[in-house]
């Protein structure tokens, strides 16, 4: 069931690239033209640069997370897996890190020549991209949570995402302030160690906290 779950997400995505190209793109033409919008100092670039792309990253998947259960909830598959013999969380959490694969890490592989924009150093580069495979997931659960409440309401993908937006918080402070540190020469293994706490703890909490909002936006 779990690897029936997966297949169909990617032939849905593979049907409809552009629902896993928004986030992509967002990420790509935001952080592109913030460069051009600020002083051509290298100095500034590097400054603002992780804050930057952490900001624009976060954003990418809080407005590509909304669509992950509404297709199935208009086609009458989400009843389906209800009532399907595998736990809800699992699949909840297998249709959340199916999304994050093929949304996301095209978003990762990018980052390189984004950081470039920005005058970031190469090896800040690198923890920038530790974070932000850490951050991301996380930001990916959380904002699956909120789909799962606001499903089936008015407006949804904006409510989602507001709703979503204040969680995401600590994740955004522990990898900007992790790359930032790396920028200016520091240690950053703190702010990844705090990402990966909150991966985990999210891995462990969330599913379930899918699983509970999908019932009841169900019934």
């Amino acid at each position: 069931m779990v690897v029936t779950v997966a297949l169909r997400e990617v032939r849905h995505l593979a049907r409809r690239p552009v629902l896993a190209l928004t986030g992509f793109l967002f990420f790509v033409i935001a952080a592109s033209l913030f460069p051009l919008a600020l002083q051509p100092d290298p100095g500034t670039l590097r400054t603002v640069g992780p804050g930057v792309l952490w900001v624009t990253a976060l954003f990418a998947v809080l407005v590509s997370a909304p669509r992950v259960f509404a297709a199935d909830h208009a086609s009458g598959w989400l009843e389906q897996l209800l009532l399907a013999p595998a736990p809800l969380a699992v699949t909840a959490l297998v249709k959340v890190g199916t999304d994050w694969i093929v949304a996301t890490v095209p978003l990762l592989l990018v980052t390189p020549w984004l950081a470039l924009q920005l005058n970031l150093p190469w090896h800040a580069t690198g923890w920038l991209i530790a974070g932000l495979a850490l951050g991301t997931p996380t930001v990916a659960l959380l904002a699956a949570v909120s789909a799962a409440l606001t499903l089936g309401t008015r407006a949804a993908s904006a409510l989602s995402v507001l709703i979503a937006l204040p969680l995401c918080a600590p994740v955004l402070v522990f990898g900007a302030g992790a790359a930032q540190t790396a920028v200016m020469g520091g240690n950053p293994v703190a702010g990844i160690s705090l990402l990966g706490a909150c991966l985990a703890l999210a891995l462990a909490l969330l599913p379930a906290g899918i699983s509970a909002a999908l019932r009841v936006a169900m019934e």
